[in-house]
């Protein structure tokens, strides 16, 4: 009987380890039931936690990340404005799927279609959004592959703006590259003023928005980001928050329910929100020396660093940064204004964790012979 119990328990713990195993699980600590995930840091990019990440899966709705990112980017440039108006084609309001029911012909401004796409996921207004911005569809996911294959998502593939795959044979991202297309959507921070509302209107009232990111109501410090659902996809999600400076992308593709990927997007935020946090390392600028320049105009030029980025570090492993600072001891002159004279590393526990340039506050000319002379006649002048 005891065998049978030592048996037992044996078989309890293999099967235990297998399950973290299949979900790729860092640390055993984090369970996530989908067919890839990952964990990115907003600030460095750094991936905290994954598996399977760069499997291609369908994305479904997530795919409408990439069109909000170039939407964001014409607003910046001024290509575009919130108060434009859009004028609906047929090919728009002909999409499936969520929606809004535009109907041909109908016009709304871009901050309208924004909110519909970013609230409602809905197909008919990321469509004629696109197609205000690049004239076609067509055109508009010429921009879209283009765009990811500048930001080295090697694994994504775009046929529609929308996400819907009933049609298409080569749509596919990975978990990796959703949270990469995610990092450069929120460094445009007035996205967040659409991708955490819960509820809203359109048409006067007529049209209701309820977010399908259901995590913006019930998840502390949520920042967005997008669901996506089609039964070849499954369920997908790239689920954002902000805590005490840490601000983390969870990203889960091919979850069997809706359930299972806010779960593991919760899980792999709660993980990460526990066991990092966010620094930035403080640096003494007297240690930053001048640096004698040969035969320039000045004699020395006063050094200074670049801005120290912050730092995703396991919670406790702040108190072990350390600085090593390499400058020229002289430079020759021309020294031009911004010429990097050196860097300093960082180091936590004795690995590099980050590298800043150290530049040249100003520039100095070199020295010639009229220089010389006037100051030769200078001393002359004041030693008679």
């Amino acid at each position: 009987m005891k065998k049978m119990i030592s048996i037992i328990l044996v078989l309890n713990l293999l099967l235990a380890s297998m399950s973290v195993s299949a979900f790729g699980a860092n640390e055993g600590a984090v369970n996530v039931k989908a067919k890839s995930a990952v964990l990115m840091d907003f600030s460095t990019g750094e991936v905290l936690y994954s598996f399977n990440e760069n499997q291609k899966l369908y994305p479904a709705s997530v795919t409408k990340i990439m069109p909000m990112l170039i939407f964001m980017e014409e607003l910046e440039k001024g290509t575009i404005k919130l108060t434009d108006t859009v004028k609906t084609s047929s090919n728009a309001s002909g999409k499936g799927g969520s929606q809004i029911w535009l109907k041909e012909g109908e016009v709304m401004t871009v901050d309208d279609l924004l909110k519909a796409t970013a609230i409602g996921s809905a197909n008919d207004a990321v469509t004629a959004l696109g197609e205000h911005i690049a004239g076609s569809e067509e055109a508009f996911v010429a921009l879209m592959n283009e765009k990811a294959k500048a930001m080295g998502m090697n694994n994504t593939t775009f046929e529609n703006c929308s996400g819907l795959d009933d049609e298409t044979k080569n749509h596919f991202s990975t978990a990796y590259d959703i949270a990469i297309m995610s990092r450069a959507l929120l460094r445009h921070k007035d996205i967040s003023k659409y991708t955490t509302v819960w509820m809203d209107t359109l048409r006067d009232g007529e049209t209701q928005l309820v977010n399908t990111n259901k995590l913006v109501r019930f998840y502390k410090g949520t920042t967005g980001l997008k669901t996506g659902t089609t039964s070849r996809a499954g369920y997908c999600l790239s689920a954002s928050a902000e805590r005490n400076g840490l601000h983390l992308i969870a990203v889960v593709m091919g979850a069997d329910s809706s359930n299972e990927r806010f779960d593991g997007a919760k899980a792999m935020l709660d993980w990460g929100f526990a066991n990092f946090e966010t620094v930035t390392p403080q640096l003494d600028s007297s240690l930053l020396s001048e640096v004698r320049v040969l035969k320039g105009v000045e004699a020395y030029i006063v050094p200074v660093a670049d801005e120290i980025k912050p730092l995703t570090l396991k919670k406790g492993e702040s108190e072990k940064i350390s600085t090593e600072i390499i400058l020229a001891e002289n430079i020759e002159a021309l020294c031009e204004e911004n010429q990097i004279l050196g860097k300093i590393i960082l180091t936590v526990d004795g690995k590099t964790a980050g590298e800043v340039n150290i530049r040249s506050k100003n520039s100095v000319e070199r020295i010639n012979f009229s220089v010389m002379l006037l100051r030769f006649l200078k001393v002359l002048s004041k030693s008679l």
